[in-house]
């Protein structure tokens, strides 16, 4: 019978490409079953702060060109979310603020033309169903609370934090709104709604993924990656949005990085046979993991050598390497070097919107939000002026900044990467994505995350994958994290782990 949908937490994109190849259902039919399921959910969980009226024709014209014997893009038919900083014609890009959006009072940053990533998954034929909540400026790693849309719900733990700053796109996939969802990293915004609500996620190596038309917090920190249920989807979509865009020069170092046959095409249950895997110890950081966290890691580490993989007790031990991260004061629990750059990066930002847009430069930015200084003392960007290089960005938001203390210390981070790689003859590294149990939703406390800083600063790959659960419920994950541009190896790896233990439950 036609348009038997497989249920909508089951959907995959091999699914979705095997049933309109073989007519068994529509993109029309998916991408209706995938809106009722956000109307009738996002009232419930709001992560979707814009719906796209323009899906259902989207999905329709694939139906007419797979009907007419036309090539389809290889995400074709596919529901997605797209993170709301993330800009897209006809949507405003609010990053969260309500003085980012004329509705709640504030100023309307219209873009004339899509980031490359959305025009990437439009160019897959990706269905894009919505737009996704974030906090302001995606300033937190931890929720969307402060949102103008309000708080996003965690489906795979409402009473817990749901991660950040993707909180939205995350929790439209645990929801089963969507099947991938584009989330950008700049201080764990991938990684840690991924493993808070028990996906996928990959935070890419710098410069593989254009983060042009974004709203910034760091130029040279911002990624854009995918979150998804299954290591294949995030893989699929990872393929997508690769490559090299003359709009964001440092993607030309992704040249021949990228795998011919894609990230998806080489997956494998034997990913982790003989594979070096570094473990979490005092030498990569002195943060302790909570009792059950490190009963989880033992169970976690017991799965991965039945996989066949090699276990390296902390390979950072005898190194330098835990005393590079520092925690800027006026946060909780981050390193925010390298986000200097803001007043540029905004400034750059600005000037892709078009000839007109409503605020033009970095000085029209800060006296539009005035009313809600974001760099005052106490406020959520207040720590910036801790940061060494700031005062003279701040100053000089026209001209590009130098940042030597931030690119001294990504040096230092990556000759000791490839040390350690070298001297344990390393294939990756995996760790417990966090160090506890996620907090609750409104307690104030911050996510505790293992790699945040170190993978951010560094510009290293990292991919989560659901690893079981705390006793309360909440997920637990791992992320295994490897060299510059070995992306393709920690797929494969993680890919492993989730065949051979298949711990993740649907949320709803």
């Amino acid at each position: 019978m036609k348009d038997m949908i497989p249920a909508l937490g089951e959907l995959t994109v091999a699914g979705i490409r095997a049933g309109l190849a073989s007519g068994a259902f529509t993109a029309e039919a998916v991408t209706s079953a995938a809106i009722a399921q956000m109307q009738a959910t996002n009232g419930t969980y709001n992560a979707v702060i814009f719906e796209n009226d323009a899906a259902l024709d989207t999905a329709r014209d694939i139906d007419r060109r797979i009907a007419a014997g036309e090539k389809v893009g290889a995400l074709a038919g596919v529901p997605i979310v797209v993170k709301d900083p993330m800009d897209m014609v006809g949507f405003p890009s609010t990053a969260g603020w309500r003085l980012l959006y004329s509705g709640a009072g504030g100023v309307d940053l219209m873009p004339e033309r899509d980031s490359p990533v959305v025009a990437r998954m439009r160019a897959a034929d990706a269905v894009i169903i919505g737009k996704t909540n974030v906090p302001i400026l995606s300033w937190t790693g931890t929720h969307a609370n402060d949102s103008w849309a309000g708080p996003t719900i965690n489906p795979a733990a409402p009473d817990r934090v749901p991660g950040g700053s993707s909180a939205g796109s995350a929790a439209a996939v645990a929801a089963h709104m969507a099947v991938i969802g584009l989330a950008e990293e700049t201080g764990g915004s991938i990684q840690n709604p991924a493993s808070a609500q028990d996906l996928v996620g990959i935070k890419p190596t710098i410069g593989l993924v254009p983060n042009a038309g974004v709203v910034p917090l760091s130029a040279n920190r911002d990624v854009v990656g995918p979150v998804a249920r299954t290591v294949t989807d995030a893989a699929e979509c990872l393929t997508a949005l690769a490559g090299f865009t003359t709009e964001d020069p440092k993607t030309l170092a992704s040249v021949g990085k990228v795998p011919a046959d894609g990230y998806a095409a080489r997956l494998s249950a034997d990913g982790l046979q003989g594979k070096r895997l570094g473990l979490y110890g005092p030498g990569w950081r002195p943060d302790l993991l909570s009792d059950e966290a490190a009963q989880l890691y033992e169970r976690a580490k017991r799965e991965l050598v039945a996989a066949g993989a090699i276990l390296i007790e902390d390979p950072f031990a005898g190194t330098d390497f835990a005393s590079l991260r520092q925690i800027t004061p006026g946060t909780p629990f981050f390193d925010g070097r390298g986000l200097e750059s803001l007043p540029y990066d905004m400034t750059c930002y600005l000037r892709r919107l078009g000839p007109d847009p409503a605020l033009k430069s970095w000085n029209e930015f800060v006296a539009a939000t005035a009313s809600e200084n974001v760099l005052g003392k106490g406020a959520i960007l207040g720590y910036l002026q801790e940061l060494p290089d700031f005062a003279p960005c701040l100053a000089d938001p026209e001209t590009p900044p130098a940042l030597p203390a931030f690119t001294e210390l990504k040096r230092r981070y990556l000759e000791l990467l490839d040390l350690v790689f070298a001297k344990h003859s390393l294939d990756s590294l995996v760790y417990p994505q966090m160090l506890n149990e996620l907090p609750e939703l409104h307690s104030g406390q911050a996510l505790r995350e293992t790699t945040v800083g170190e993978l951010n600063i560094a510009g290293i790959p990292g991919v989560t994958v659901p690893a079981g659960y705390y006793a309360s419920g909440a997920p637990f994950g791992l992320i295994f994290l490897g060299l510059q541009w070995s992306e393709a190896e920690l797929l494969n790896q993680a890919y492993a782990y989730e065949q051979h233990t298949r711990h993740r439950k649907p949320a709803v």
